[in-house]
């Protein structure tokens, strides 16, 4: 994975990479996979998981939409229980995601949610008043972080499990982030309660959600960094495709 501008490789270097069937992604100024070059020999691996990737039966990708929803859910729940406001409606819309979320159960907790992280007066949006900005910085890190696992794994990020959209070449980076947005938001409200007038994304500003990557989250029963959980998370999405299991595995907070 080439995630600098002043990386150069020759030629012969490319010619023995793909002879050793390595796949090279190159990312742009946002960390973001923005292509890659495949062998077009002995790469039956990678063709395979795209093939299976592609197979995935829609009752199948609903199941785990619900599953992400439901976590997603519970972390934001553990968020509000964490900061000490009024967390329990969040486990009564948990109980009632269903198979891909068909009663909107992401959208009514979300009202909930920012209503008492930040006030009633709220609106998250992309565009909208501050502290927006700070989570659309943090998200963006998030983001880059999933896509790239994505990409390293072999699978298409253009192929969502729920986000469908022809303009977004990433559509499952957007799904599987869903349930790891929490932990951007805890570090944004820590910022917050350090720094009650910020309003600029200063340089420190940017360091403290940088610390994303490195934050500690309970994956498997085990603690792992984001960065690392990120990559079971997808190797488990696959195996998903495969029938190797049954459940996404998706962080808690600690």
């Amino acid at each position: 994975m080439l995630d600098h501008f002043q990386i150069t490789i020759s030629h012969q270097l490319i010619q023995w990479l793909m002879g050793n069937n390595v796949v090279i992604i190159s990312c742009d100024a946002h960390h973001l996979p923005h292509g890659q070059m495949l062998p077009l020999h002995g790469n039956a691996i990678h063709s395979q998981r795209i093939k299976d990737q592609i197979e995935a039966s829609e009752p199948l990708k609903k199941q785990l939409w619900k599953q992400t929803i439901e976590c997603k859910i519970a972390n934001q729940a553990a968020v509000l229980e964490r900061l000490g406001t009024y967390a329990s409606p969040m486990y009564e819309y948990f109980s009632q995601v269903k198979s891909g979320d068909t009663s909107n159960m992401e959208g009514i907790a979300a009202q909930h949610y920012w209503k008492y992280l930040i006030h009633p007066d709220f609106l998250r949006e992309r565009y909208g008043d501050s502290p927006n900005q700070f989570f659309n910085f943090g998200y963006s890190v998030l983001r880059s972080i999933v896509a790239r696992a994505i990409v390293e794994t072999g699978l298409l990020p253009v192929l969502g499990i729920f986000h469908k959209n022809k303009y977004n070449a990433y559509c499952l980076a957007d799904d599987l982030m869903e349930p790891y947005r929490p932990f951007v938001d805890l570090l944004v409200i820590r910022w917050l309660e350090k720094n009650p007038e910020a309003e600029e994304l200063t340089k420190e500003a940017k360091a403290h959600f940088l610390q994303t990557a490195t934050k500690d989250v309970k994956i498997d029963e085990q603690v792992r960094p984001l960065l690392v959980a990120v990559k079971s998370t997808v190797s488990s999405l696959y195996k998903c495709y495969t029938g190797e299991k049954r459940q996404i595995s998706y962080p808690k907070m600690l």
